[in-house]
């Protein structure tokens, strides 16, 4: 899995460094839901259990390989 630079420093946050790689893993091998941004960068989003059940949204690059981002989409309804 490759990250930006910008997932990189947003994990250090207080509020992102609980989300576990393996979490983000899952998402991107096992979304609920999926949307393509204009930019060409891929939402997904997935339940973690491990997490109270809270939907973890991860966006990666064009290239479905990159994380960019990921946290927990407190507004995301399934």
């Amino acid at each position: 899995m490759k990250f930006t630079q910008y997932f990189q420093a947003m994990h250090l946050r207080p509020d992102r460094e609980i989300i576990q790689i393996e979490w983000i893993q899952r998402v991107i091998e096992h979304p609920i839901k999926e949307a393509i941004q204009q930019d060409g960068r891929i939402r997904r989003w997935a339940s973690i259990q491990e997490a109270n059940g809270k939907y973890l949204r991860v966006i990666l690059l064009a290239d479905g390989e990159t994380v960019h981002n990921a946290f927990f989409d407190r507004s995301f309804k399934p």
